[in-house]
């Protein structure tokens, strides 16, 4: 049994999915590795992981306005504000989302649908770095 693990930086400039499929490809390709597991990891509370529809913009677009309603930023309904307006319906967001995730690889290959993506999803208006955590654990 082997393991590799790096992080992997992602830099946003507000909300929406940013898809990091091509990136976590690209370092599971430079393994040796052919069968086994990965794990990905957010190292964050206010920003989460998604496998989600890579094909249909759209997709994405629906889903930040569907967090924005159910987690809207209105300062009546939250003490939490530490940061801005944001900072607790991001918390919301995420606890809602995951900031886990597991994928098998088969034959050097994660086994994504032919439609699916891996996204990073952030839930704050300011840019900021975010930090994913890869796992690769197998043979």
């Amino acid at each position: 049994m082997h393991q590799a693990s790096t992080a992997l930086e992602v830099q946003t400039s507000g909300q929406r999915l940013y898809e990091i499929t091509r990136e976590v490809t690209r370092w599971i390709g430079d393994r040796d590795l052919q069968n086994g597991l990965l794990t990905l990891f957010c190292r964050h509370t206010s920003a989460s992981l998604l496998i989600q529809e890579n094909a249909a913009p759209e997709v994405k677009n629906d889903l930040v306005a569907f967090f924005g309603r159910i987690a809207p930023e209105d300062p009546e309904r939250y003490e939490h504000d530490d940061e801005g307006p944001d900072d607790m319906p991001a918390h919301l967001k995420t606890a809602l989302t995951q900031v886990s995730l597991t994928i098998p690889l088969v034959n050097g290959r994660l086994v994504l649908g032919t439609w699916q993506g891996i996204y990073l999803f952030e839930h704050r208006h300011r840019p900021h770095r975010r930090n994913v955590v890869l796992h690769l654990i197998g043979e």
